[in-house]
């Protein structure tokens, strides 16, 4: 055994250091120099906040150029007596993306808010971007891992609360 003040070795079973007269004994641990783990709903939620609102924002640049195209390029195009439906359809689905961009905004910014109707929100919307590939695809899963388990649930419901 050795002294832990001045490091001289010490024979046997004595109290004290023979060289620098401190008590001996066990060598205290380190103080933890790190902070404790922190969970995964805790260390990927602002990131997940962040992909939905680029997505989001992704989503809404497409809802305006399909508005864009609706309203002022296919007006200008002549179209057969058949397809004069397309303009109202475009117009549709323009208006479709919009609603699913605010939506996805939404979802971003309530998980960065912790809100407790996010989690609900981002989980419903991830199931319907699995069909969005890729990058619809690659933001469900993600949300999915870090949102769906059962522990997820009581880690996001004790964030929401404080």
């Amino acid at each position: 055994m050795y002294c832990s003040h001045c490091g001289t070795q010490v024979q046997g079973e004595a109290k004290f250091c023979p060289s620098c007269g401190k008590p001996l004994g066990p060598i205290p641990a380190p103080a933890a120099v790190t902070a404790p783990p922190r969970s995964r709903v805790q260390s990927h939620l602002q990131m997940l906040g962040v992909l939905w609102i680029a997505y989001g924002g992704l989503k809404l640049l497409g809802a305006g150029a399909t508005l864009f195209a609706a309203n002022f390029i296919l007006p200008n195009v002549h179209l057969p007596m058949e397809a004069r439906f397309v303009p109202a359809l475009v117009t549709m689905v323009g208006w479709g993306l919009m609603i699913a961009a605010v939506v996805g905004l939404m979802a971003g910014w309530g998980l960065l808010q912790r809100a407790p109707w996010a989690r609900l929100l981002a989980l419903i919307l991830a199931f319907l971007a699995l069909f969005n590939v890729p990058f619809g695809t690659a933001i469900g899963v993600y949300t999915l891992w870090v949102l769906l388990p059962e522990e997820s649930a009581r880690e996001w419901e004790q964030t929401a609360r404080t």
